[in-house]
């Protein structure tokens, strides 16, 4: 896991975090009908009026408890969440939650596959609540001094000094040192599979050979790049799609936010384009420079994004526009930003629409069939954050070399 990484890399003096008693581990909100609304932390807030639902979620979680165990082997979040929840919570908060993780849409994406914990509670409990009380669909989790400290403190994030691009460097640095061969800028056009059952791995000018593959890049793209005899492979992996997201950082100097926290989620319903805000300075002000200012980053994307990415009619500066619009409309930040960084990450998140877990079992099955030397890891497959990727890594090295993972 990403802890127990950074450990092994040194970076524990590194390390920002965001214990259980700071705003930004507390206090989260969704931006609804023009107004920022905090959500329930704690068993309390379950009992209390909580806008913008219409009833306290108390009555959420009883409708929970008593609904009836679902029959269909996959389901679409909002669906899941509307038979178990209801409306408003899978409407609002599952809609906004889906577009926070995923950027994506909670009516496409699998519950099973997205959010497998509460699949899995509801399969082996009947309840969700009850069977993640239960503990339903926790895994064995890693140990070291600074994750010991993580759960005593109950991190709710953490960052490091040099900001989360350190944490690449470090193991850049710690690979090549023990003489790790990384190629850059060397972008592979294709994989070929010999007569002696090795890779050809054509490089443009150059190629390499070798014994076994773990792919990282993105499903849709290693389909593009297979030998024709692997294209029932191609085909699952290039039906995994992925969607982009714009990521504008903004700066503010002499600003103060109308609330503390980590930030904001944005329902579809309410903003099709803007996805949410974080609260940068809340959770990491030794980030904000000298002097320093006010940072948040507004993330977009959503069906707005898409259309324009589609159309071609997108730039920095009409992205930067959309951000400092939603700043100033959500969070009362008027005033034009003293610094802005916008990228553009096209494609970045994979989706798991409904049967992706079918997709993981056509193409988990033809590999063992033909017993070609592919390992497949990263985001398209089985989690999409930091931590799923390293764990994704872990485990396809470990197949590889015939042991078993160290969790």
């Amino acid at each position: 896991m990403c802890g127990e990484q950074v450990s092994e890399l040194g970076l524990d003096s590194e390390v920002l975090p965001v214990r259980g008693d700071h705003p930004a581990a507390k206090n989260r909100f969704l931006y609804v009908g023009g107004a920022l609304h905090a959500l329930p932390s704690g068993l309390r807030g379950l009992f209390r009026p909580s806008p913008p639902f219409s009833k306290p979620l108390f009555w959420a979680g009883l409708r929970e408890l008593t609904a009836p165990r679902g029959k269909d082997p996959d389901e679409t979040v909002h669906s899941f969440a509307q038979r178990r929840l209801g409306p408003e919570v899978a409407s609002l908060a599952m809609d906004s939650l889906c577009r926070g993780v995923f950027a994506g849409n909670s009516r496409e994406l699998s519950v099973r596959s997205c959010f497998p914990s509460l699949f899995q509670a509801e399969q082996t409990h009947r309840s969700v609540l009850l069977g993640l009380l239960l503990g339903a669909g926790q895994s064995p989790q890693p140990d070291s001094a600074l994750i010991s400290q993580a759960r005593a403190e109950r991190w709710s994030q953490w960052s490091l000094r040099g900001g989360l691009e350190t944490l690449p460097q470090a193991l850049n640095t710690h690979l090549t040192r023990r003489g790790v061969r990384i190629l850059r800028g060397q972008p592979v056009c294709g994989l070929s599979l010999q007569a002696d059952r090795r890779w050809k791995v054509s490089l443009g000018d150059s190629s390499l050979d070798a014994d076994h593959v773990i792919s990282a890049v993105p499903a849709s793209v290693l389909g593009k790049l297979l030998p024709a005899e692997a294209a029932p492979l191609a085909r699952a992996l290039s039906a995994i799609t992925a969607v982009s997201v714009a990521v504008v950082n903004l700066q503010y100097r002499g600003a103060r936010l109308p609330v503390q926290g980590f930030g904001h989620l944005v329902p579809s319903s309410e903003d099709p384009g803007v996805l949410g805000i974080v609260y940068d300075s809340v959770a990491f002000p030794e980030q904000d420079g000298s002097p320093p200012g006010l940072r948040v980053t507004v993330m977009l994307g959503g069906s707005w994004l898409q259309t324009l990415v589609a159309r071609g009619a997108l730039s920095p500066e009409l992205l930067q526009q959309q951000a400092q619009e939603a700043a100033a409309t959500q969070l009362g930040l008027k005033e034009p930003p003293s610094h802005c960084l916008v990228h553009l990450h096209k494609n970045c998140i994979p989706q798991y629409t409904l049967g992706h877990w079918q997709k993981l079992e056509a193409a988990t099955q033809f590999l063992a069939s033909q017993r070609l030397p592919l390992t497949l890891a990263g985001a398209s497959y089985e989690g999409v954050a930091v931590n799923d990727c390293i764990e994704s890594g872990r485990q396809a090295a470990a197949r590889v070399l015939g042991s078993e993972p160290d969790s």
